[in-house]
């Protein structure tokens, strides 16, 4: 977890992708709009855990 670049880029990366799919939620197909969406819950839940981590091991 030393390596914080991949962290910002993968956090930064996740929310724009759920930013995208929020906004464009009418033009995309519903099977389609169905798989990215749970990809982005997926990713954004990664992403808070990736950043509580590098919180929490901040201080050490």
């Amino acid at each position: 977890m030393t390596d914080s670049g991949s962290i910002i880029t993968f956090v930064l990366v996740s929310f724009c992708l759920a930013i995208i799919l929020i906004m464009k939620k009418d033009s995309l197909p519903a099977q389609m709009k169905r798989y990215l969406a749970l990809l982005a819950i997926v990713m954004v839940s990664i992403s808070f855990v990736l950043i509580l981590i590098s919180f929490f091991g901040a201080g050490k």
